[in-house]
């Protein structure tokens, strides 16, 4: 059972649209859920969550690698890129180039890596039009994880994250539901027993059209029109965010 947790990426990892006051940040997310059933089995388990929204593939190697090795962790997550593929322009190939040098060190190490699919978006009319370099960023995930021995949790198989309901107001992120259906996929492929639950969603509301139209102008005016801004300026959500659990602790 690994003693020594380190998170590493962008807002998925630390947690955004899983909001809980009672957790640093102001989130709980899939990493702080899967540690604490975690430590149910081993109780010395400490973990450090590095993640910041907002990041950038380059951004998280830079500065969440070196910290990472620094602790010596036994078990690594890391999904970094989601952020560089809703750019204009990408290169999907540089990314993955990036990535596997970064998983080649962690690897290296003997640590226990799990890296994660990006979520197949057919659903959504934003993330459809992302579909195919999301496949292709896939596709170098899953080699990347074959040449280093790390394990994957693809989300892109994930069918349950293709319904809304599995996401918080601004569809860029999971709500707890979608958090902890990630958390359940990343124990599943760990091969710990946990006590988690999927939810029971049963069959989704019909919604007119009228009602569609009236729901996606005030996603664009609330959580669109504020994101566009913010790249124009050159601003991130993180700019002002800093890790959530920054060094190793217990749970």
């Amino acid at each position: 059972m690994s003693k020594r947790l380190v998170a590493l990426g962008d807002s998925f990892t630390e947690g955004v649209g899983d909001d809980d006051a009672g957790y640093p940040n102001g989130v709980r997310g899939w990493a702080d859920r899967t540690a604490e059933q975690l430590a149910g089995h081993e109780p010395d388990l400490r973990y450090a969550n590095l993640a910041i929204r907002g990041r950038l593939l380059h951004q998280v190697l830079a500065e969440q690698l070196e910290p990472a090795l620094a602790m010596a962790p036994d078990l690594v997550t890391l999904y970094a890129g989601g952020n560089d593929l809703m750019r204009p322009k990408v290169d999907v190939d540089a990314l993955a180039e990036a990535y596997d040098n970064a998983v080649g060190r962690l690897a290296g190490t003997g640590a226990r890596v799990v890296l994660f699919t990006g979520v197949d978006g057919i659903e959504d009319p934003l993330f459809r039009k992302m579909r195919g370099r999301t496949a292709i960023y896939n596709e170098h995930i899953r080699v990347i994880a074959g040449r280093h021995g790390a394990q994957v949790v693809d989300m892109w198989a994930m069918r349950q994250l293709r319904d809304r309901r599995m996401w918080s107001a601004d569809r860029l992120h999971l709500n707890s539901l979608g958090h902890t259906e990630v958390a359940i996929a990343v124990l599943d492929v760990l091969g710990v027993p946990h006590g988690l639950r999927r939810a029971e969603l049963g069959p989704r509301a019909m919604v007119s059209p009228a009602q569609r139209r009236a729901e996606n102008l005030r996603w664009g005016r609330e959580h669109a029109l504020p994101w566009i801004q913010r790249r124009l300026r050159g601003e991130s959500s993180g700019d002002t965010v800093s890790p959530k659990r920054p060094v190793l602790a217990p749970v």
